[in-house]
């Protein structure tokens, strides 16, 4: 889910750059420009200047996303608790679930800045999860491309929508299985309340490899595998798709807030799509955290259908609507602080 907010600008900055032949406002025209005579002037000097022009979008896109997350931080971990908790509650504790209880509950017990608990590990996964993210997409772009013959030919529709989604949603798996260690530490150290059994990222690691095993960081795998591919495939297609309709019917509309607003929206759209096998993966994550029975010994489907019995259909939402507060702000600020390193960075010379 967060991994689908992450990739959206990614999407929204490809966008701008294969936007050739589109009528935008004079301060896009611009940037295309410029854009068009970078590009040259790397084809033209060798791959050094292309790797860095690399490097400095790595730079951007990792700076914003842990930004963004260190933002959204007490709603991200909100939405974690509501996840998990019909793991070890009954019905009636369920029933009085509310966000601004649970919040007032955290500053009682835990204090404000537990809002924050296992931030510093969602930094260190996101910088790196970005940068793979990143350089898986642009490989699998051009690969579809090449396969499907568009290199040369960018007016089909339904390519423009293929590539996208299949080459975001490979992306997102690849970089979801190089640093998920960290993504499950990440949710355990979150998922804790007024009794700390981790006492921090390092001791996290070696407490379940300890008790669980080296596969014990590997939990819920599959589960986010297939959260987190459809997740970022329909951040990327959504998102462009809309832009391309938005742009075509409204030429003049500013590009930035065109691009804030679709990012927005795809974001609700791939969380709202995937959010049921999201709670799953939680929920597989902290299978035997802290040393608690555990509670789900039957796969992803056996999974599903334990929640749907115990606490029905709307179980698999269980912490929708903090998800959804943290996406539309969450986009926000990862677009707005992407551009702006983005311009910050092209000003430094590369010689």
């Amino acid at each position: 889910m967060e991994a689908g907010v992450g990739v959206v600008v990614e999407g929204g900055q490809r966008a701008l750059k294969s936007a050739h032949g589109t009528v935008v406002d004079a301060g896009a025209r611009k940037f295309l420009q410029h854009q068009q005579q970078h590009d040259h002037s790397k084809s033209s000097l060798g791959p050094q200047q292309s790797q860095l022009g690399t490097v400095s979008q790595l730079l951007a896109g990792g700076i914003a996303g842990a930004f963004s997350k260190t933002c959204t931080a007490p709603l991200a971990r909100l939405t974690i608790l509501f996840q998990v908790q019909g793991m070890h509650s009954d019905v009636a504790t369920l029933s009085k679930a509310c966000i601004w209880r649970e919040a007032s509950r955290i500053i009682n017990e835990e204090g404000f800045r537990a809002f924050w608990k296992g931030n510093l590990v969602t930094i260190a996964h996101r910088l790196p999860y970005s940068s793979v993210n990143f350089y898986a997409y642009e490989h699998y772009k051009s690969w579809l491309q090449s396969i499907l013959g568009q290199v040369n030919q960018r007016g089909s529709a339904s390519a423009d929508v293929l590539v996208p989604f299949v080459g975001g949603g490979l992306a997102g798996i690849t970089a979801a299985s190089a640093t998920y260690p960290l993504d499950l530490v990440r949710t355990r150290l979150a998922a804790q309340r007024s009794t700390i059994y981790y006492r921090g990222i390092w001791h996290a690691f070696h407490t379940i490899c300890r008790e669980e095993g080296f596969l014990g960081l590997y939990k819920g795998l599959g589960a986010t595998l297939l959260s987190v591919g459809p997740s970022i495939a329909i951040s990327f297609s959504v998102f462009e798709s809309l832009k391309s309709s938005w742009q075509s019917r409204r030429p003049n509309d500013s590009t930035a807030m065109v691009s804030l607003a679709c990012g927005s929206l795809s974001g609700i759209a791939s969380s709202t799509a995937t959010f049921p096998i999201d709670l799953v993966r939680r929920r597989m994550q902290l299978e035997g955290a802290a040393g608690r029975a555990r509670v789900y010994n039957c796969g992803i489907l056996g999974t599903f259908r334990h929640i749907i019995q115990s606490e029905g259909f709307r179980g698999l939402y269980r912490g929708i609507l903090p998800e959804y507060y943290k996406v539309v702000p969450g986009v926000g600020i990862v677009f707005m602080t992407y551009e702006t390193l983005k311009m910050l960075l092209s000003h430094i010379p590369t010689s």
